[in-house]
């Protein structure tokens, strides 16, 4: 349960996100992914980094639970830099990072997969920001790195999501595979960056990142002011009770 890490003796390594129900993390879990990232990549033995979850979906975002059983703003506070450092620790991982990803990924799932280095998916994989929904903002970012900039636009406004053959057809996932399939066709891949020299690759990783032509890092965070606005205003909690009263649960 939660966030699961393990090496194999190839340099592959796996962190899985397994946070039933539907895989919404807490402030700690984002930080615990974000901790887990940032030390895979300084272990001089570990080559690729694949990120995929169990359950019923790859990821549903921030705990809206906890933020509005929590007084005051620290959990408001506590996900938005969560969400950043996990964030930031997929893109700055030193080795390459594989996502694979199943069932939806929701909110702060685009952030983990619009920042990872090649992307694989599931037939039933579906993608979306549902933050205007929820009274905040962020990750258009990261969606804008998946989908063509009007498509991010139109699905942030409606919050409607896009399908894993839309993506694949944008050349944002590498490849669409059966379900069952997913985790071995990501350790296949990762088998193969696995082989090649770790020095180039690390290298070829600071250097992609190198050439980006916007600072994700820096636009995130630029995004997050205007949910502290939103939040401020009032519309966030309002949009988030109402979230909670449906009896949706965690997302």
């Amino acid at each position: 349960m939660g966030i699961a890490v393990e090496v194999d003796g190839e340099g592959i390594a796996q962190v899985v996100m397994d946070n039933p129900p539907v895989n919404a993390l807490t402030v700690a879990g984002w930080f615990e992914l974000a901790r887990a990232l940032r030390e895979l990549g300084e272990r001089p033995e570990v080559r690729v980094v694949v990120l995929r979850a169990e359950g019923r979906g790859f990821n549903a975002g921030v705990d809206i639970k906890e933020m509005q059983r929590t007084q005051g703003f620290d959990a408001l506070i506590g996900a938005n830099r969560g969400c950043y450092a996990a964030f930031k620790a997929v893109y700055e991982c030193a080795v390459p990072v594989i996502v694979a990803v199943h069932g939806y990924c929701l909110g702060g799932g685009i952030g983990l997969v619009g920042n990872a280095d090649v992307i694989l998916a599931s037939e039933d994989a579906t993608f979306g920001l549902p933050e205007v929904d929820r009274g905040a903002l962020g990750a258009a970012t990261h969606l804008a790195r998946l989908v063509p900039h009007h498509k991010m636009r139109a699905m942030v406004y409606t919050c409607a999501t896009a399908t894993a053959e839309e993506l694949h057809a944008f050349g944002s996932v590498l490849k669409v595979v059966p379900r069952d399939a997913l985790k071995g066709e990501a350790l296949a891949l990762a088998a193969s960056l696995a082989s090649k020299s770790p020095t180039v690759m690390r290298a070829a990783k600071a250097c992609l990142n190198g050439i980006d032509p916007i600072d994700v890092n820096k636009s995130y965070r630029f995004e997050q002011g205007f949910t502290f606005e939103l939040n401020l205003a009032g519309a966030g909690d309002e949009a988030r009770d109402a979230f909670v009263a449906k009896g949706a649960g965690r997302g």
